[in-house]
Order: C-alpha cells, then structure tokens, then sequence
C-alpha cells in the first residue's frame, strides 16, 4: 500500500502548522511595537500628533493661518510642555490629524493620532477601546432650530426632518427622550458639524441635535445668529475629555496631573474665559457660553470617570 497519497494530503497541513508560530513569531514585534508607551514614542521620534477637529468653534478649529486652535489645543499644548519636562527635551514638534466624529476613535486605537484635542464625550462604553483625561467641560444635548420655526421642544419634532452628525450619539439620545415611541422623524447625517449646520441654514432639516455649546459657536458664526435658537429639554448632561490609547497608565498619569493641575491653579477658568465668553479669532466671534454649573463641578472635582 503506498503513503504518497496520504503524505500528499498531509503535506499542506503539516506545512501549515509550521509556518503558524513562524507566523506568529513575524507578528509580535509588530504587536510590540504598537503598544509602545507613548512617551517612549515621542522620546524616540521627537514629536506628537494631535488629532483635531476642524469646525468645532472654540474648542478645536482652523484659524486664519490655517492651523487648529482652540480649547482643547491649547490644553493639549500645556501637556505637551509637561512632556517635554518629564523628557528632558528642548522641543518636541506638534502635528496635526483632522479627525471626524467616525474616525476618531479608530485613528487613535492605531495610532495615527496621539492625542486627540477635540470635542470627544467620554462614555463608559468607549473606555473599553480608548482612555480619557479628566472632564475639560460639561454641556447638554440640546435642539438648534430657526427662530421662527416655532419648535420649542421634543413633541415639536413630529413629521420633521432632523440632521445629526455621523459618529455623534445624539439621534441615540433623542430616541431615547421619546419615552412614548411615537416621535415620527426623518435623520439625516451631516458628516461634521460644519455640514450638518449647512443642512439645517438650507432648510432641509428642522432641527440639529448636538452638544448646545457647539451649537452655541456654530450659530454665533452663522451669517444672522439672531435667526436661531438652541430649544428643547436637555437630552443628557455629557462630559467632554481629550482622548488617547488606552492601556497606557504613565501617560494617563501625565495628563491628569497637568489637567487636574490646571484646575486647581485657576488656569482652566482663564482658558474657558478666553475661548467662550470673550471675542475669538478669526472673525472677533463671542460664542458668550457662560461657565455653567456642571462644568463648575468638573473643575472643582476633576474626574474621567465617564458617563
């Protein structure tokens, strides 16, 4: 009886079992080097990537030369001294990755981006994929409408259009408020809030759902801002944070030291001041969002624990 057909049939399987660990073996420095501790990486390379976001007004947003301001950079900028500090480094250079509300997340599980000096809600739910610092602000989800549309809340919205931003919880939230079931609505999804608001100043929706401080500085920086108006019951209170890979407990401790830091010296209430209750470049823009009660709180007991 001959074994070539048998060795014929075993061969593949054999081969395969032992390119398997060669395999494996391949792919560990690869794994390596991805959960490389970040200030390592900046050590090593000599910089960091913010990721930032390009219309949200006040936080993180291009300026007129083209370069993103705001907020949240400016936070990120104070962490960076720190860093470079902690490193014994002279200069550590910054870039920039435009993030949407989609891909934000995945571009700082890869890696792409550093840290993200955005306009990100920290929830629970993503604590399982990425890691947050201490909350730099507390809003509400709220309603932007024309003035005149005559929608003042929630009900209002039957048989209308709304816009949401992809990536964004808000349609969630909205669902959610609708406690009977019955809110009969059509979504559209803007991909950034740039585009959403242009959905709404075009008439094609009635109502954008969104964090009403950032609807608050797209509509101071609408042509008329007198001709809309945040309404509606509070959806839910969310905490906003700048986001990093997780799993990375030296630089988590970096950055709530210099945020909870900034805190307590009175730092962070002078940046709020700067940012949303004074004229912001590039048009002198006032967003005039007066420190609110919970964001009080979030400077008073700093915290990431999440929502």
């Amino acid at each position: 009886m001959s074994f070539v057909p048998h060795l014929s049939r075993l061969l593949p399987r054999l081969l395969c079992g032992l390119a398997l660990p060669a395999l494996l073996l391949a792919a560990a420095p690869a794994a390596h080097a991805q959960q490389q501790p970040l200030l390592d990486k900046i050590r090593a390379s000599g910089s960091i990537t913010y990721g930032y976001r390009e219309s949200s007004l006040g936080f993180s947003y291009v300026g007129a030369d083209g370069h993103p301001i705001g907020y949240s950079i400016d936070i990120c900028n104070r962490i960076v001294d720190a860093i470079k500090t902690e490193l014994g480094l002279p200069k550590i250079e910054v870039r920039y990755q435009a993030v949407t509300s989609g891909n934000r997340m995945p571009l700082v599980q890869n890696g792409t981006v550093d840290i993200e000096c955005g306009s990100t809600t920290n929830l629970v739910e993503r604590q399982q994929s990425v890691a947050f610092s201490p909350d730099i602000f507390r809003y509400n989800v709220r309603l932007l409408v024309k003035a005149d549309s005559g929608i003042r809340s929630i009900v209002d919205l039957q048989g209308k259009t709304v816009v949401t931003t992809a990536g964004t919880t808000s349609l969630r939230l909205l669902r959610e408020a609708d406690k009977g079931g019955n809110l009969d609505i059509k979504q559209l999804s803007g991909k950034d809030h740039a585009d959403s608001f242009l959905v709404l100043e075009t008439g094609r929706a009635a109502a954008f759902v969104l964090d009403d401080i950032l609807l608050a500085g797209l509509a101071a920086n609408a042509a008329r801002p007198g001709d809309y108006a945040i309404v509606g019951e509070s959806l839910r209170t969310e905490n906003q944070a700048l986001m990093f890979r997780k799993d990375d407990p030296q630089f988590k401790a970096l950055v709530d030291r210099v945020v909870a830091g900034m805190m307590r010296s009175g730092e962070m209430d002078r940046l709020y001041a700067k940012w949303f209750t004074s004229p912001i470049p590039p048009k002198g823009i006032n967003i005039n969002y007066p420190l609110n009660a919970e964001t009080r709180d979030a400077f008073d007991h700093p915290s990431s624990k999440g929502i």
